[in-house]
């Protein structure tokens, strides 16, 4: 295993398309992490550069597969528990993302409008036979999602604290045990205590 090595947010985001090209047909990459640390923003830089690839690429936010409030409010507003089994609805992801680009050659972007607490009335895409899809948001790790790329943007306990809003600062014991629930290996893991100066450490010595 190789040591962290500095990065930029476009030289992480070049290193994780290149994972992408080793799957020639649909990509779907996985981008882990707190809210606090923003993981749509890195995701649109990885589709950025996958589209300077000349591969299709779009982003997909875990919160727009939130599950309606009735269900994940059910024990209160601020239930750790909750928010790790019953937020997101990580069986939908996969349904509807992961395996339909796959087998079904379309995918839904949006499944619900967590503003509104309705449906987002998205409308299926068509895949392309080179897209890259980039799912981002927390805790996407130890679901049994099949991705071809994974990411963990890991933040220090002091780092979440300090950058989540008071407000959230309930969800910051929730992420940490869900962090130390997951065994599995990462493709690529990134010290994010900077996001404009993340750390690399890759599965592959890249």
């Amino acid at each position: 295993m190789t040591n962290f090595i500095p990065s930029t947010p476009r030289a992480l985001a070049e290193q994780i398309v290149e994972l992408c090209e080793c799957t020639p047909s649909v990509a779907l990459v996985a981008v882990d992490g707190a809210d606090c640390a923003q993981p749509h923003t890195l995701a649109a830089v990885v589709a950025t550069a996958a589209l300077d690839r000349q591969r299709p690429s779009a982003v997909v936010s875990v919160h727009d597969y939130i599950r309606p409030a009735s269900l994940r409010l059910e024990f209160g507003h601020d239930d750790a528990l909750s928010y790790r089994t019953l937020w997101f609805d990580y069986s939908a992801l996969d349904r509807e993302v992961i395996t339909a680009a796959r087998s079904r050659g379309t995918w839904l972007p949006r499944l619900w409008d967590e503003r509104t607490d309705r449906s987002a009335r998205a409308e299926r895409r068509t895949v392309h036979e080179r897209q890259v899809i980039v799912v981002a948001g927390p805790m996407l790790l130890g679901r049994g999602l099949d991705f071809d790329v994974t990411v963990r943007l890991d933040m220090s306990e002091a780092a979440l604290r300090r950058r989540t809003a008071g407000s959230d600062q309930w969800t910051v014991d929730a992420l940490l045990e869900h962090r130390r629930s997951v065994s599995e290996q990462v493709d690529v893991e990134v010290k994010y205590d900077h996001p404009d100066r993340p750390a690399v450490q890759s599965a592959f010595g890249r």
